[in-house]
């Protein structure tokens, strides 16, 4: 959706994943949403009574539904899908990132799990479906590709864990080769996974 498209309700829940992103969940505030939002402050207790909690849990869901959704725009564009292009896929997106617009922003689910998992139930929970929202496209993207039902859970896992430990690791290097070596390392035994299939 575009960004003018967006209602002010939306509007927030994206802003707060993008500072959320950069800055982690503690040096967020609602001051700092609204203003990148474009939204009167007051708003903020209108669309989330909830208060910091509720708008961090939406954005850590939105997220989640954006990784989602990207798994089946990668495979769209594809024209002969295989495990290792869907997980070059994926890693390419952050190289592109990294390399276009720097090292600052990471993935607000992993921000959120650091700064929350420990205190903030509601949002270690966001956090875990946010993660699972991701994995289950995945999985049957890898089935549908011939990797064995049984197996393609486990595969999501090693996919989508593998992309935030390297994005981690470029951030702290400021550097995307983490990211391009998960993505050669790791392809090839994804497509053995779904030859084995046969």
């Amino acid at each position: 959706m575009a960004e003018r498209e967006r209602g002010p309700r939306e509007r927030m829940v994206f802003s707060a994943a993008q500072l959320i992103r950069r800055d982690g969940v503690t040096a967020t505030g609602l001051r700092d949403v609204a203003v990148h939002a474009g939204a009167p402050r007051g708003s903020l207790q209108h669309y989330f009574p909830g208060g910091k909690e509720q708008l961090v849990n939406e954005a850590v869901e939105w997220a989640g539904r954006y990784a989602s959704e990207r798994v089946a725009r990668f495979v769209a564009a594809m024209p002969r899908p295989t495990p290792s292009r869907l997980f070059a896929a994926m890693v390419g997106q952050w190289v592109e990132e990294f390399t276009s617009a720097g090292f600052e922003r990471g993935c607000p689910v992993a921000a959120a799990t650091v700064d929350c998992a420990d205190s903030v139930a509601s949002t270690r929970a966001a956090s875990a479906e946010a993660f699972a929202a991701w994995r289950r496209p995945i999985a049957r993207e890898l089935a549908a590709m011939g990797v064995p039902s049984r197996r393609a859970a486990g595969l999501a896992t090693l996919m989508v864990g593998s992309l935030e430990g390297a994005i981690l690791m470029a951030r702290a290097e400021r550097d995307v080769r983490p990211l391009r070596t998960v993505a050669r390392e790791l392809g090839p035994y994804l497509d053995s996974c779904a030859l084995q299939s046969g």
